[in-house]
């Protein structure tokens, strides 16, 4: 599969405004660098205006980590 250069722009503006509309995430992500091991569980919670929650959790495999690592290096 070929990278298209445009929309890899497009996820770099994006990725630009999120870092900066929310900047505790990477910083939050780096502290748990390391700390994350395969079989870790992460569990994420949604919290609507309405008051409903959605919550989900993964195992996290190897491949989490090498994106993990990816990810926070981009910082």
């Amino acid at each position: 599969m070929a990278v298209n250069p445009m929309e890899f722009m497009k996820l770099k503006e994006r990725m630009d405004i999120f870092m900066n509309q929310h900047p505790r995430v990477m910083p939050f992500f780096q502290a748990l660098s390391g700390r994350i091991t395969e079989g870790s569980v992460i569990e994420m919670k949604v919290t609507q205006p309405d008051g409903t929650d959605l919550v989900c959790n993964i195992r996290v495999t190897a491949d989490d980590l090498k994106t993990v690592d990816i990810l926070t290096r981009q910082q």
